[in-house]
């Protein structure tokens, strides 16, 4: 069940507020956590079983963490805990990549292959983990005591705005809200606003341009022009944001009409003037995640030499990029990233800082799209080496037509991808995402403006059966 359905925009959600808002306050964390297993259940629901019982397990140790004064013992569970989560990950999501790729190596010396079932991989996996190793984590570091009681720690993984595409909320963060919580009516106005405008980004541009770019990047890539290559990577780069965006935007909404407080996820990261502040701007959550929890272990920026700091970084990225998906494709993104944040360090940044900021803009979102090519195209490395050639082939050909509402909508995108690199857009953008309350005029237009997003997104939705979202299965 995605947010963007309408199973959920007019069947789960209104049921699930109307319990919500009519239970009284000490069954609320009950209701959320109910309709969590309901949401996930109806997408997976064996599944659902095999992760109740990991986190029971896991919500046994981390509380023999806190409890214990043994700096050893704690070590132990600690360790015992993460190899459970990362195992977990680990069997459901790479195991067929890994057993796919030692058949091949099999194959290539005339050995023969390992029989193997493929594993179904559960959907919100990689967020699930990551926010178990969070609890673990900072429990350990006495960052914040356990939760006490079962139900409220699976409240905190499985809360369905959150559960199967993020923002990844690390324990610490809403520890407290999942306890006690305070909700009024202005927040759960703007959180109603909130998820209108998410709904709109992933319905009514996202989709557009995912239709768009499934035109091209499954047509055959020897026949492209120049053109027609550069249409489709425009239209997937403004998909892959917008998909991604809105769906966060629509899990911060629901969480606000709740009385928690997600983390922000994306702040304008097409706008950025190097790569290093694109991923400050870009799936924050998962930046953060891994500065925490993988690089500042590692040493981070307090190592003996720049090698090592290089090294630390190219490490980073490429887990980054393995995190999203078990192909090689993102591990060549995930490195290619590295790459450029290590020219960063050495000397792009100045560069760029000279060239002023229009510059460094485009030349840091062609960087990207160059890196989008990569993320998209996963079945065969080799194809991404001819789409980059079609690229940069510039014999034009303009008999391609784009479909009807392509350039409107990618005007629209583009408008709001890049109107926050300038201080009127700033203010904008701030003024939509950062305020806690509105004069009364001002809900009036937010609540009319967003209606009419929301009547339009829906609409869309159920006049079209074409709905896909690419962090569906990360």
């Amino acid at each position: 069940m995605v947010f963007s359905s309408t199973l959920f925009l007019f069947y789960f959600l209104p049921l699930f507020l109307l319990v919500y808002h009519v239970v009284p306050k000490s069954l609320k964390n009950w209701t959320i956590f109910f309709f969590s297993i309901l949401f996930y259940a109806w997408g997976a629901p064996v599944f659902v079983f095999i992760l109740l019982g990991t986190s029971l397990l896991d919500f046994l140790l981390v509380r023999s963490i806190h409890r214990s004064e043994e700096e050893r013992k704690r070590k132990v569970l600690l360790i015992l805990s993460l190899v459970i989560n990362l195992g977990l990950l680990a069997y459901f999501k790479y195991s067929n990549f890994f057993i796919g790729n030692a058949n091949e190596l099999l194959e290539s010396f005339g050995l023969k292959e390992v029989s193997w079932t493929k594993v179904i991989m559960p959907i919100g996996i990689s967020f699930f983990t990551f926010e178990s190793i969070t609890y673990t984590v900072d429990v350990y570091r006495r960052k914040h005591a356990p939760l006490n009681n079962l139900k409220d720690y699976l409240l905190y993984l499985l809360a369905f705005p959150k559960l199967i595409a993020g923002p990844i909320v690390r324990f610490q963060e809403i520890a407290d809200e999942v306890i006690e919580r305070k909700e009024n009516i202005d927040e759960k106005l703007i959180g109603f606003y909130r998820f209108s405008i998410g709904l709109a980004k992933k319905v009514l541009i996202a989709n557009v341009m995912a239709e768009q770019a499934k035109v091209i990047f499954e047509s055959d890539f020897h026949q492209l022009s120049a053109s027609t290559a550069w249409i489709g990577i425009l239209a997937y780069t403004m998909q892959i944001y917008f998909d991604f965006s809105g769906y966060s935007d629509m899990a911060i909404g629901l969480g606000k009409i709740m009385g928690f407080h997600f983390p922000e996820n994306f702040n304008s990261p097409y706008s950025s003037k190097s790569i290093t502040e694109f991923w400050r701007r870009w799936h924050m959550t998962l930046g953060n995640f891994m500065r925490d929890y993988l690089y500042i272990p590692l040493g981070g920026n307090r190592v003996s030499s720049k090698s090592r700091l290089y090294f630390n970084l190219i490490l980073v990225f490429i887990l980054s990029g393995f995190w999203h998906g078990a192909s090689w494709n993102f591990v060549v993104w995930g490195a290619f990233h590295g790459f450029f944040l290590i020219l960063d360090r050495i000397f792009l940044v100045k560069l760029l800082n000279r060239l002023g900021s229009v510059l460094s803009i485009a030349i840091t979102f062609l960087i990207v799209m160059m890196g989008w090519v990569i993320f998209k195209i996963e079945d065969d490395m080799s194809k991404v080496g001819l789409y980059f050639e079609r690229l940069f082939d510039f014999s034009w050909d303009n008999t391609f037509v784009p479909l009807a509402n392509f350039w409107p909508v990618l005007i629209v995108a583009a408008f709001f991808s890049f109107l926050p690199a300038l201080s009127i857009g700033k203010k904008m953008q701030d003024f939509v995402y950062s305020r806690n309350t509105y004069s009364l005029t001002a809900n009036g237009l937010f609540l009319f403006v967003t209606i009419v997003l929301f009547v339009l997104s829906a609409s869309s939705v159920t006049s079209s059966g074409f709905n896909p979202f690419i962090y569906f299965r990360f």
